[in-house]
Order: structure tokens, then C-alpha cells, then sequence
């Protein structure tokens, strides 16, 4: 499998070493031979048409390297579309930065891999929370994979667990939290009573928030993941815009605290039932929802088998790549499939 990796930041640069470093476990499980062809990022490109070695491609994740630094495979200026053709790949991890105004540049590059037939992995949550529904309708017509495990949960296959293991069972509704650092903020404003400005601080300095936490605290970052979930879970035609959306900046001590004393724990959930909204809303303590730290959890309401939770790491550079990862390995089983169905019915046969 030819692929091209678009975006080299923690995302990208752990994909890349993951399976550099899995390579053996992905050929003799699962048939899945990974070939990188370009790694592109915003400074140039390393390319190489017959495979970037695995030695330089790991040597390449050390983020104390530049891409210059391997001058036998940088090109210093490329047009993604013109290296979608030339390298001739049958897959793009697009892994560039979440941008939730435009869905740039991501949108773009998810574009151009669909009209150049290339199967796509993405990690960005923007274009999907932009645009999911024609960028679904895209992917159809022009008969290419579009897969997005990472965008929901990081690692915790949230996303894999509600299309793929629910047979049988109706999703009424569904309702979690989302964003690791909102809930790292309001777990320590709940546990040792400190205002929300002095837990925001302990976040940025663990690195949990970034130094601009606006996707995170004005809740935009788990609005879009509640698109991309409503969307693919529940059939819904969303974007981001269509959300009622509330962040965690107002919750104060006070807050906290009276919530307490009526048994309850704040913390930001981001449902789809009767509403589709993310919010803060104080739940029951023991609620399998009330989770601590920067964990995610999710809880979808079926029809026959009741509340089903899942709980795991939302976010992390490897965890991340372990959804891509699973994508891969996915698009991989599609490719065997698609070619079973081809076989001449005596041959599968035999």
C-alpha cells in the first residue's frame, strides 16, 4: 500500500513511526505493507517514488530534525495535486492542524485526494465538522475510502464501537464527554476546590491545553467531534454551525461546590437526543460518565441492550495513530474483499 502522509506534527510524525516500527506485526497479520512515498509538510516534502526508506522515514519523526536534513529525498516547494499523480499513491493520511473556520487547508487536501481517486485516513476534525455530508457524498461519487476513526476518542475507537459492534441494536441517543482538557479542568476544580483560571493554568503548564485553549474551553473542539458522531451515528445532515454550543469558562467554584453538596460532578457533555448540544451539565457521581482527569467516555442508549459505555485516552500523539492505524488495516481488508468479489465464482471456490 502506497501512502502519502499530509502533516508532520505530532500526529503525522507518530503515524509515521508507528508503522516504521509495526511493519512486520501489519505484513504477516493482516497482509498490510506499508510503503511511504512522501511526507509532506508545510516547510516542503521528503519523496520518493520507489518508498522513503524506513531508517530515514523513523530518523525523520525526531523532532529535533528538519526535513531539509534528508536533502537525497526534499523537495523544498510542492502542489499536493501534482504529487497525488506523480506518486501514484493509494492512500492519504491527512493530519494537519484543526482549523474550525474554514476547515483549511484540510479541506483542500481531502478534495484533491478524492478527485485523484485516493482512499483517505484523516485525523483534522475541521473539514468534517465544516462539511461531513458533502465530503461524504464526494468520497461516493468519486468510489474512494473516507475514513476518520481518529478524529472522535484519539485511540478509544468511539466511532468503531457504535458502527461496527451495535448489529442488531437502535442507537436512541448518545451523550459523553469529549475533550480531555475541559474535563482535566473541571476534575481539578472538583477535586481541590481551585478556580477555574488557577486549573486552565496547570493544564497549559502540563500540556494538557494550549497556549490559545478556545477550541477547548468555548467548546468547539468537542462540538465537532458531536457533529462528526451525529452525523455518521445517527444519520444526521449536521455541521458545526447547526450546534448549540456552551464552554466551560462561566463554571464557577461556587458552582462546584453546590453541585456537590447535591451529589452531582459538572462536566461538559456533548449529547444528541431530543437536543443536540454541547453544554456543562452536572451529573449523578456515580454516573459512569463522571470520569476524572483527561479521560473521554461515552455513553450511547440502545434499544434492546440499555446504556453501553465506553471509556478511554481521547487525545495523544500515539493513541492517535493507532486509530489511523486501524484505518489502515480496514482499507487494507476492503482492497482483500474488493478482490474476492472479483475472482470468478469457481475460483473462490477452489
Amino acid at each position: 500500500m502506497r501512502l502519502i502522509v499530509v502533516g508532520f506534527g505530532v500526529v503525522g510524525r507518530s503515524s509515521v513511526k508507528v508503522l516504521v516500527e509495526h511493519q512486520e506485526m501489519l505484513r504477516s497479520r493482516y497482509g498490510l505493507i506499508p510503503k511511504i512515498v512522501g511526507i509532506v509538510d508545510i516547510d516542503g516534502a521528503l519523496v520518493n517514488q520507489r518508498g522513503i526508506p524506513p531508517e530515514v522515514a523513523l530518523s525523520a519523526t525526531d523532532r529535533s530534525k528538519k526535513m531539509e536534513d534528508f536533502k537525497e529525498y526534499f523537495v523544498p516547494d510542492v502542489r499536493l495535486n501534482g504529487l497525488l499523480e506523480e506518486l501514484d499513491c493509494e492512500v492519504m493520511i491527512e493530519t494537519t492542524p484543526t482549523n474550525l473556520e474554514t476547515g483549511q487547508p484540510g479541506l483542500n487536501h481531502l478534495r484533491a485526494a478524492m478527485k485523484n481517486g485516493v482512499d483517505i485516513v484523516t485525523t483534522n476534525k475541521g473539514p468534517l465538522a465544516i462539511a461531513m455530508p458533502a465530503l461524504v457524498e464526494l468520497a461516493d461519487h468519486n468510489k474512494v475510502s473516507l475514513r476518520f476513526s481518529g478524529t472522535v476518542g484519539g485511540g478509544t475507537p468511539m466511532l468503531d464501537l457504535a458502527k461496527r459492534c451495535m448489529d442488531g441494536l437502535k442507537i436512541r441517543s448518545f451523550m459523553g464527554i469529549l475533550n480531555g482538557t475541559t474535563n482535566y479542568i473541571l476534575s481539578k476544580m472538583d477535586s481541590e476546590g481551585v478556580s477555574f483560571e488557577s486549573a486552565l493554568e496547570e493544564a497549559r503548564t502540563k500540556g494538557y491545553a494550549e497556549a490559545d485553549p478556545t477550541y477547548d474551553v468555548d467548546a468547539l473542539d468537542p462540538a465537532a467531534k458531536l457533529v462528526i458522531m451525529a452525523n455518521w451515528v445517527m444519520g444526521k445532515s449536521l455541521s458545526i454551525k447547526d450546534l448549540s454550543i456552551k464552554g466551560i469558562r462561566d463554571i464557577k467554584i461556587e458552582d462546584i461546590k453546590r453541585a456537590k453538596m447535591e451529589g452531582k460532578a459538572i462536566k461538559l457533555i456533548a449529547s444528541c437526543g431530543d437536543k443536540i448540544e454541547v453544554a456543562p451539565l452536572a451529573i449523578p457521581r456515580n454516573h459512569p460518565l463522571n470520569v476524572s482527569g483527561t479521560i473521554n467516555a461515552l455513553t450511547f442508549d440502545t434499544d434492546l441492550a440499555g446504556e453501553i459505555t465506553i471509556v478511554g485516552k481521547g487525545a495523544g500523539g500515539i493513541e492517535t495513530a493507532s486509530a489511523v492505524l486501524r484505518d489502515l488495516i480496514d482499507i487494507r481488508k476492503t482492497y482483500a474483499h474488493s478482490s474476492m468479489v472479483a475472482m470468478p465464482r469457481i475460483l473462490r471456490r477452489a
